[in-house]
Order: structure tokens, then C-alpha cells, then sequence
């Protein structure tokens, strides 16, 4: 599986399988949830070999009608993901809270390490 996949699966009961790459198709019934990669540690190896694990940055995100649906999804979420053995999950931060005023949708967002295999 890809680590995509891998984010889906860990994800998709705390909304219904509403869980998007980058961003949620126009009109998505809320909760939903974005991931995105925003970076990660590179891993080299003297020799020029490939490595067999990659490591990704991943930026969770979770968009609801209220805040406290907001926040207690990203709860789940959190746990989700540290559960999820493929990922390797390592929590990098506390979530930041916003609120999107076109949308009037509130979300949170949390960064994440996962390792994974390429």
C-alpha cells in the first residue's frame, strides 16, 4: 500500500471516507479531512544506495460546522494515526486551530511524521 492509502485507511471512519488529498472536492459534506505532504527528512546514505524507508512531514487537516466538531475529530485523528502501524506516526506539534469566513467551516490542523516504505 501507499502511504496515501495507508493515511485513508487510518482516517476514513471519523468521516465517513471523507478524507482528500490537498483539498476537498467543491460541495463535500462536512467533516471532512485534507492531508498534504509539507516536507520531511531525507535520508542519504554514504554509499548512494537507496533507502528502503522514506520519511514525510504530513499535514493533517479537519474541517467542520463547529468547533468542537472540529476539535474532536482531530482528536481521533490523532490517535488514528499513532495506531496506524504502517505510518510510524510521531506527532511534530499541538493542532492549530482557524476558521475559514468565505466557508464559515472551522478546522484545526496538526503536523505528523509517518515512515514508510517508498
Amino acid at each position: 500500500m501507499s502511504v496515501e492509502a495507508d493515511i485513508f485507511s487510518a482516517l476514513k471512519a471519523l468521516t465517513s471516507n471523507r478524507v482528500y488529498p490537498d483539498q476537498a472536492p467543491e460541495g463535500v459534506v462536512t467533516p471532512y479531512v485534507t492531508y498534504q505532504r509539507v516536507g520531511g527528512r531525507a535520508v542519504n546514505f554514504l554509499d548512494g544506495s537507496d533507502p528502503d524507508k522514506e520519511n514525510g512531514r504530513w499535514q493533517v487537516s479537519i474541517w467542520a460546522e463547529t468547533r468542537l466538531q472540529a476539535s474532536t475529530i482531530a482528536r481521533l485523528a490523532k490517535k488514528a494515526l499513532r495506531a496506524a502501524a504502517p505510518l510510524q506516526a510521531t506527532v511534530l506539534g499541538e493542532p492549530v486551530d482557524t476558521h475559514e469566513t468565505t466557508t464559515n467551516l472551522y478546522g484545526t490542523r496538526q503536523d505528523f511524521s509517518f515512515w514508510f516504505s517508498p
